[in-house]
């Protein structure tokens, strides 16, 4: 009886503290939002909306923005992220290019996935589904993160596409491998984290800002940017943080570069990035033959939200190129 009771007792404290946590966490996303407004509030740009069904059935998330011309700019974006990623790119670029935003599978809009199905090899075929289903003419992929890592994925296993279909790229915050070397503690982090999972969904909904404000963005971002970004990443599933580590400490990409080669290449990076520190985008550069680096000076991993203009003259380089 005594045993009976203090479950009890203890389930009552966790189900008050998720009530707690729910509604702080509804405080906070007010509280976000109220920082978020303007002519074209974030998360509220949105474009045609389609479905590519994945090879294993997966429905993918895609939106376009129409525009004259025979270019298909295909955007990318990263872990635990979503289309919104490139709010500012994609009002930069409206009316001027065709422009295609993909949500990951189990992330955004997209169909969820689990650990057997969260890989890059999937998520390269996805974005090569994508780009035969809606891009029009040549292709310019622009990835971040996670998304960088998937096109370069796509690039070890479809070269084909690249020099015919696909004829640029630009690669923002991102790595190519060795994210872990040298961190044997951060390679054996997957276990603990899926051990953990009831504890991260109860740490994410009482306080994700401090996370955002230590490790997704500069020292410098605006209160905006980081609001952009807490906002966003606060709508992934932790599911999707666990199912998709594993990709990580054994990444390795280099083997691929070569096929950039013969196309227009600019790899752009944060002085101040955390998780993909800017030294992972110097050897990009190093690597890629012809590639351009471009570094922002104090901007963190999510450079797109918190410098957006680098990042849009970036791409207009590499249109103008490619036209």
């Amino acid at each position: 009886m005594k045993r009976l009771t203090k479950l009890a007792v203890t389930a009552g404290a966790f189900a008050s503290a998720g009530a707690a946590a729910a509604v702080l966490r509804q405080r906070r996303v007010h509280d976000r939002r109220r920082q978020l407004v303007g002519d074209q509030p974030f998360g509220s740009v949105r474009g045609e909306e389609f479905a590519v069904i994945a090879a294993d059935g997966t429905p993918l998330h895609v939106e376009v923005d129409d525009a004259p011309g025979d270019l298909t700019v295909v955007f990318v974006h990263g872990w635990m992220c979503d289309q919104d990623t490139w709010h500012f790119q994609r009002l930069h670029l409206r009316g001027r290019v065709r422009t295609v935003y993909l949500d990951h599978r189990g992330h955004g809009r997209s169909g969820a996935t689990h650990s057997e199905n969260s890989t890059f090899a999937l998520l390269a075929d996805d974005l090569a589904r994508v780009i035969e289903a809606h891009a029009r003419g040549r292709v310019l992929l622009v990835g971040h993160s996670m998304g960088g890592m998937t096109i370069m994925r796509l690039a070890a296993d479809r070269p084909d596409l690249f020099g015919r279909v696909v004829v640029g790229a630009l690669l923002v915050g991102t790595s190519a491998g060795k994210l872990m070397r040298g961190k044997p503690a951060l390679e054996r982090l997957g276990g603990l984290l899926r051990l953990s999972s009831p504890v991260l969904d109860w740490g994410r909904a009482f306080n994700s800002s401090s996370v955002v404000k230590r490790w997704a963005v500069g020292p410098d971002a605006s209160p905006a940017a980081a609001a952009m970004c807490d906002e966003m990443i606060a709508r992934a599933s932790t599911r999707v943080l666990l199912d998709f580590y594993p990709n990580f400490p054994s990444l390795d990409l280099f083997e691929a570069l070569s096929t950039f080669a013969d196309i227009p290449v600019t790899v752009l990076c944060g002085t101040d990035d955390l998780l993909t520190p800017a030294k992972h985008s110097k050897r990009l550069a190093e690597e890629i033959d012809g590639a351009e680096l471009v570094l922002v000076e104090g901007a963190g991993h999510m450079v797109m939200l918190e410098q957006p203009g680098p990042v849009d003259d970036a791409i207009d380089a590499l249109v103008s190129r490619v036209r």
